[in-house]
Parts: C-alpha cells; structure tokens; sequence
C-alpha cells in the first residue's frame, strides 16, 4: 500500500476479493482462481488489475461489477477501479482449494501445457477431446476413456 490511509486496508481489500466468486464456479473466488495480478490502495481508492481465464471472457463485466461491489463495501475505500490485465492467464495460477472444487463440484479438468489433462471422476489421464466447444469460450468437451465419464477440461 502506498499513500494515505489505513496500512490493513490493502489486506482487506484481498480479503473481499477472496468473496467474490468466479461466476462459473460458485464457491470459487476469483483470486483462487488466479484472476487477480494485483492490488493497490492509495488514499482510499482502489485499483484491482484483473487477469481473466481468457481473453474474451464474456463474464468480464460480471466479474468487475462484483469486485467493484465488495471492495467499494469496505469501510475506508473511496474508490474502485478494476483495470483490465495484459498479462495471460495460465493453469499454474489456481490454487489447490480451486482445482479441487472445480474437479469435485463441476466435474472440470485443468489443461496444463506439456502434460495431460486427468478425469476428475476417476484420476486417469485418458481424457480424449469431443468438442473444443464447451458451454463455456474457454472450456473444451472431453470423454475419459477409462470412466466413461464425460468432462469439461478449462483450457490454460
């Protein structure tokens, strides 16, 4: 934190943006998805740099509403402003906590570049892919092999 202020408002604003959910993966926070490159506060306002899962992601604007509500909440913030990031979301940014309810709540698999992607139901790596187009722009439909069990795999 830089400037005026309170010196614990900058851990309070990760501590509301820990509040906010991916909207695709309710009890998923966006900064355990790994959406947030960074944070500043200085003389109560707020500047939260978001790194979306892909590029044209049409949740965007939900997104930025949403942490504009929660750290605009916060007792001591005069401002919000949500700054796209030109940085490139990849897997290696999720938290274990989001990997793990991805896997167990949605029945998503992450992509990890250079190695395979595992079925979330049964742990094998023999996803095959059956569509690149999920109900989602940056998700793909895969078929596991070993399970019979049909995923989603998030592309990094």
């Amino acid at each position: 934190m830089t400037g005026g202020g309170r010196a614990d408002l900058a851990f309070d604003v990760i501590d509301a943006l820990r509040r906010v959910d991916d909207p695709e993966y309710p009890g998923v926070s966006v900064v355990d998805m790994g959406m947030i490159a960074s944070t500043e506060v200085v003389d109560g306002r707020a500047t939260v740099e978001l790194i979306t899962t892909f590029s044209g992601c049409p949740a965007h604007d939900v997104i930025t509403a949403d942490i504009t509500a929660a750290v605009g909440a916060l007792d001591g913030i005069t401002g919000v402003e949500v700054r796209r990031s030109t940085g490139r979301w990849d897997a290696s940014r999720l938290s274990g906590h989001a990997r793990a309810v991805m896997a167990r709540d949605f029945t998503v698999s992450v992509a990890v570049p250079g190695r395979p992607a595992e079925c979330p139901r049964c742990g094998v790596a023999a996803l095959v892919e059956q569509s690149p187009f999920g109900p989602a722009r940056c998700r793909a439909v895969h078929r596991c092999t070993a399970c019979g069990e049909v995923v989603e795999v998030l592309r990094a």
